[in-house]
């Protein structure tokens, strides 16, 4: 055990490095090549509740995402994370302008107040058919290196509970963040695919 957190902190530094390294001209231009490999996805065309992250500097944007979503009519849910525990919750968004109103994280991103009960939750709204997915680094073969406290893992397993049982993921990634191979144990669920600028 102690050897895979070393290996996935070395690796976090690393990928943090790559990432820092790109301006932010090259991440928007990224980011708007991941995004329309996304809205031609049949998966992301044929979902109708699906959730988003709301991107911190070091990950792909998904404003545009997040506007198509509106646009296409689909119903779009944010995660609330709770700071002291690996808890998240996937909320309903109302529109894109909700978000502005939300109050901002010590992680410099806005997601719903903890005191805000009144947005459904996915699970209890009908369970998701998509979730995009953030993480630092990915491998081809849809193993993921997260920020280390396991929110993903940990919604994932109450989505493989839920009638509706488990949603497809999607990673958006910058290319800098794929890997030969993530050490991974057995908490750490796959994703379907990710979606990065390739040679196509």
């Amino acid at each position: 055990m102690a050897a895979l957190r070393a290996a996935k902190q070395a690796l976090r530094k690393e990928i943090k490095r790559r990432v820092a390294a790109l301006s932010g001209e090259e991440k928007q231009r990224q980011s708007v090549v991941v995004s329309q490999k996304l809205f031609r996805h049949p998966k992301y065309v044929s979902c109708k509740q699906i959730a988003v992250f709301v991107s911190m500097d070091d990950e792909v944007s998904t404003e545009e995402i997040i506007k198509d979503v509106f646009k296409q009519g689909k119903r779009c849910f944010i995660p609330r994370y709770e700071s002291s525990s690996n808890h998240m919750d996937m909320l309903k968004l109302n529109s894109l302008q909700d978000i502005e109103t939300m109050p901002l994280t010590s992680w410099n991103i806005r997601q719903p107040a903890e005191d805000d009960n009144s947005r459904e939750e996915a699970l209890a709204a009908g369970g998701l058919d998509l979730i995009l997915m953030p993480g630092l680094g990915f491998d081809r073969s849809g193993n993921r290196l997260g920020r280390g406290k396991g929110f993903y893992d940990t919604y994932l397993e109450r989505c493989m509970k839920h009638p509706k049982g488990k949603p497809y993921t999607i990673a958006l990634a910058f290319k800098e963040q794929l890997c030969q191979e993530i050490p991974v144990d057995d908490n750490d669920v796959l994703i379907d695919e990710v979606l990065y600028e390739d040679d196509e």
